[in-house]
């Protein structure tokens, strides 16, 4: 999955800003990539900055919620990976 992610998509998931950095998870890099599943819903791929990040669970679940409240599914699913780890180049600012 590439971090491209269709406009509304990026506008959407923008909205979701991690606590630590103040930025956005799609400036940070966070988002690998989202599809459509063959069942019509979303799914979402995101990784943390570190393993074991305290925020984990709330950038989790903000980033499901958004992508739910922006109405781009009627359903979402958020994977978490650290496959391939994130690095600070993947930062869009």
């Amino acid at each position: 999955m590439t971090a491209d992610l269709a406009p509304d998509m990026a506008a959407a998931l923008s909205e979701v800003i991690d606590p630590e950095l103040g930025l956005s998870v799609v400036d940070i890099g966070l988002i690998y990539g989202a599809e459509t599943t063959a069942q019509g819903g979303l799914r979402i791929v995101m990784t943390t900055t570190t393993r074991g990040c305290p925020a984990t669970g709330l950038l989790v679940e903000a980033v499901r919620e958004r992508a739910l409240a922006s109405g781009l599914a009627a359903s979402v699913e958020v994977e978490l990976t650290y496959d391939p780890p994130w690095t600070p180049d993947r930062m869009r600012v």
